[in-house]
């Protein structure tokens, strides 16, 4: 699948090429300036979980993510999502990595739920734009909405 993807890009690209060169320059060198900027956050946040997929066998994300962990696995993924700042194209790889060193689906929702919906980091910039209340109650919100997905995750794992 991912070779029929990569060639059709390359048609497209030469597509757009033949139709007009030099905006397939400029977007090229946009696209390459947004992958520069973004790729050093990609590279440790790849390197992190490499590390961490390194140190920790099977066996002991299994007991800290596993299905096993059960609902203190999808609280701890919660929370570190909640906490954590990575943008979504690395989080899905991660997440597709810690699913291969043997993390539940229902933990793995719940982080990548959190992930993107709540903001620790960015808290006191919303603050600044929707007000304490407004900011506070959506992140509640989004934790505790997080958790309905990994219910409703779990569910369709069982069954499947």
């Amino acid at each position: 699948m991912n070779t029929i993807l990569y060639i059709v890009t390359i048609l497209m690209l030469i597509l757009s090429y033949r139709r007009d060169a030099g905006r397939t320059k400029k977007a090229l060198q946009k696209s390459w300036n947004a992958f520069s900027a973004i790729l050093p956050q990609f590279l440790v946040v790849i390197l992190l979980v490499g590390v961490m997929l390194t140190l920790m066998d099977a066996d002991t994300i299994l007991a800290i993510l596993g299905s096993d962990s059960r609902w203190f696995g999808v609280l701890l993924a919660a929370v570190v999502g909640a906490v954590t700042l990575i943008p979504g194209f690395v989080a899905f790889p991660t997440a597709a990595m810690l699913l291969q060193g043997g993390a539940g689906y229902m933990q793995i929702a719940a982080f990548i739920s959190t992930l993107m919906m709540v903001g620790i980091m960015t808290l006191p910039v919303e603050i600044s734009y929707f007000g304490k209340r407004l900011a506070l109650y959506r992140n509640l919100m989004a934790f505790a909405f997080s958790f309905l997905v990994a219910y409703v995750i779990g569910l369709v794992e069982a069954l499947v």
